[in-house]
């Protein structure tokens, strides 16, 4: 059977199809699978430099600032993230690029003929037609994000030259735990006998102090080795050996472009200035902080957990809009009730969707999760919720879609019509 499905011309889509098909689960955490697949592959050997990037928040950011950072030193890249928003295609880019269909059917095809009998889930496919990807393509960084936790994930079958933690919160608590101290444990899941390790969380619980410690790892923490202070129109961002003032501006949070320099000078890299301010100024992301249209200003979120919540709050202190209009979407195994409420008192009025899907929570339930008697209307669907939140609008209103990566690609599919 295997062998009749990868001699048949298929598309990317038939294959993701068969994919999600072949393994009874969504998510089986272990490596034991994968790695023996992976080595027997010849996946594991012969990489470059590999960076590793776990946490609850920002590590897609983090990886898209120290991607452009890597790339403007004239050096090649390849990152890995998940999960997509609208294509499947964007959980790799060489270079900032993705790649096109057939590439990935041929790393896929790849992967499927050489698994043997060994069942792997959708996401550990991704994982191995990703490296063999990046091999492929001969990239000097190898810069890979966690799926989920870190100790577990497919992603932790390689020994990193450089881990990175971005955050620690709850997110995922059936599978990583309900503390973040449980948390920490899984996230430092990732480091390595005395490995480098950049840690952007400013309050780090202490399991992953300990585990650090006891790995002899070269950590350097946000606050201690490496830091950042903003200000109105700059911000200035600071290691033990080197500081670089009046930085542009970010488009992505400030916190993880100060991470991904600290990577970047961990790597030993360096760039002159103005390229440096160049990638810190431009680099953005699909779904974070994306504005897709203006009058009234339409921006994306894939914000879905309280910290994440507490980032958008912030941004949108710094906003001037004279009111602020909020789409929202979440999945109902989310804590809507403590993200919506850090939120809530910089929010006008609320049009709450439900989402579709066995996960998904109903805009009843998101309706309950609000503190206060806020405006709010209720939805069947994002696109509705959307529509009547931009006949609502005043040109200089502002409208935040939030909640869900599902949320943020119902929206962005629409604006591609």
């Amino acid at each position: 059977m295997t062998n009749k499905f990868c001699t048949n011309n298929q598309s990317l889509a038939d294959w993701l199809f068969y994919l999600e098909s072949i393994h009874p689960q969504e998510i089986e955490l272990g490596l034991s699978r994968v790695k023996a697949v992976a080595n027997q592959l010849g996946l594991l050997q012969g990489l470059g430099h590999v960076i590793l990037v776990a946490g609850t928040n920002g590590k897609g950011s983090t990886c898209a600032y120290l991607e452009q950072l890597i790339i403007a030193t004239g050096a090649t890249t390849g990152v890995f993230s998940s999960p997509h928003i609208i294509h499947y295609n964007e959980r790799l880019r060489i270079n900032g690029q993705e790649l096109a269909d057939d590439k990935h059917v041929e790393a896929l095809r790849f992967v499927e003929l050489g698994r043997g009998d060994t069942q792997l889930t959708y996401f550990e496919f991704n994982t191995l037609a990703a490296l063999y990807l990046m091999k492929q393509a001969n990239v000097d960084y190898f810069v890979l994000e966690v799926g989920l936790g870190g100790r577990l994930d497919s992603t932790n079958i390689v020994d990193a030259d450089l881990a990175i933690i971005t955050t620690i919160d709850l997110d995922h608590q059936s599978w990583l735990g309900d503390t973040r101290e449980a948390v920490s444990y899984e996230k430092a899941g990732i480091f390595r006998a005395k490995q480098r390790v950049i840690c952007g969380e400013p309050n780090p619980p202490q399991p992953l102090l300990d585990h650090a410690k006891t790995l002899n790892c070269d950590i350097s923490f946000k606050g201690q080795q490496f830091g950042f202070e903003a200000q109105e129109e700059h911000w200035h961002w600071h290691s033990e050996t080197l500081h670089l003032g009046q930085l542009p501006l970010t488009r992505l949070p400030m916190t993880n472009a100060a991470t991904a320099l600290a990577a970047f000078e961990k790597l030993g890299l360096s760039l002159n200035i103005e390229l440096l301010r160049d990638v810190i100024e431009n680099t953005s992301l699909c779904g974070r902080l994306q504005t897709i249209s203006l009058a009234p200003q339409v921006v994306l979120d894939v914000a879905h957990n309280p910290q994440a919540g507490g980032y958008l709050a912030n941004w949108l202190a710094r906003q001037h809009a004279n009111k602020v209009l909020c789409v929202v979407g979440m999945l109902a195994d989310k804590d809507s009730q403590s993200t919506l409420s850090i939120v809530e008192p910089l929010v006008d009025k609320w049009y709450l969707a439900s989402l579709d899907g066995p996960r998904a929570a109903s805009s009843s339930m998101l309706a309950n999760s609000l503190q206060t008697s806020s405006q709010q209307s209720q939805f069947g669907d994002v696109l509705s919720a959307l529509a009547q939140a931009k006949k609502d609008a005043n040109e200089d209103d502002l409208i935040l879609v939030f909640g869900s990566f599902f949320t943020v690609a119902a929206a962005l599919e629409n604006t591609l019509k």
